[in-house]
């Protein structure tokens, strides 16, 4: 139990450290901000290059790795969409929403940090192949049907808008960039090299700090009912049909499996509440990432615990 506790303990040590700095007015929102630009602009895309172009490519994609992630994922959305619009009866548009808070993880902020803690190198690898599944399948697919939902803009339209901004996206760049040295088999040079060193090394603490400074001023608002089940479809579901689907293929790399799981039970990306806000629901989707990290330093912690003898 203690070396469960030695992974997660310092990963939500500095959650906190981020709370609580903009709870006592140390840094301001702006500047947390700032810090979470620097992450999503620099720091993690000089980790996925160097992730990908320190490996050869048929290490980088590993397709085992990419249908076990990427079919479990579209399982749980599904899911998430059925109960929204089944069972809680809400409209296409917000229904969307709430299945992508199930099924996509917080793979840059909170995942890569303890994957990197429990698995080492792999954890590049695995960030860099979650975030083709996520930003070329569910996060366009659940502004889709949001948007068909609200019946504004035609499908085509959608589709133009979210590939001129995956276009413009620092980590796709990054991860073509890397995709190729690693095809090619070529290095940066030196000078370089050193400069994606050094703001990779910079991702994973000032990611986690960054998150803690994000939740503080998240209330519940009375939503526990409705949070409880998108906190038991991302955090729980989602590594279980990772892991199932997994199961289910021949000769799969064990790292890379409890990498997948691992990186499926983080909770939601931080910017959850802004793809919510187009949809009316911010207050819900804030809710929901507040509580979800929170419960998820228990669920992660029992994870591990589970997954270890995998390795």
């Amino acid at each position: 139990m203690l070396q469960i506790l030695s992974i997660t303990t310092p990963i939500f040590i500095l959650i906190g450290l981020g709370f609580f700095a903009v709870r006592f007015e140390v840094v301001s929102r702006e500047q947390i901000r700032g810090l979470g630009s620097f992450v999503i602009t620099f720091a993690l895309p000089a980790l996925v290059i160097k992730a990908l172009s320190n490996n050869h490519f048929q290490e980088v994609m590993n397709w085992q790795y990419l249908l076990a992630y990427c079919v479990g994922s579209l399982a749980v959305y599904l899911f998430g969409l059925v109960f929204a619009l089944k069972l809680r009866r809400e409209p296409l548009d917000t229904g969307a929403i709430t299945a992508l808070g199930m099924a996509v993880s917080n793979s840059g902020f909170v995942g890569y940090p303890i994957v990197a803690m429990l698995l080492g190198p792999a954890a590049a690898i695995g960030l860099a192949l979650n975030m083709l599944v996520e930003n070329l399948l569910i996060i366009p697919l659940s502004l889709i049907l949001a948007e068909a939902g609200r019946q504004q803009g035609s499908t085509a339209k959608v589709l133009r808008e979210t590939a001129k901004r995956l276009a413009k996206t620092p980590l796709i760049i990054a991860m073509l960039v890397g995709l190729l040295l690693s095809l090619l088999e070529a290095r940066l040079p030196a000078i370089p090299d050193k400069v994606v060193d050094m703001l990779a090394s910079a991702s994973a603490p000032v990611a986690l700090f960054v998150i803690g400074g994000s939740l503080y001023g998240l209330k519940l608002n009375g939503l526990f009912a409705e949070l409880r089940m998108i906190a038991v479809g991302k955090l729980i579901l989602h590594p279980l049909a990772v892991f199932l689907l997994f199961s289910l293929l021949p000769n799969v790399d064990p790292v890379l499996m409890v990498a997948g799981v691992m990186f499926a039970s983080s909770p939601m990306l931080s910017i959850y509440p802004i793809f919510g806000q187009r949809f009316g629901v911010e207050g819900r989707c804030a809710a929901a990432l507040l509580f979800t990290t929170v419960m998820s330093f228990f669920t992660i912690s029992l994870l591990i615990g589970v997954m270890k003898p995998h390795l």
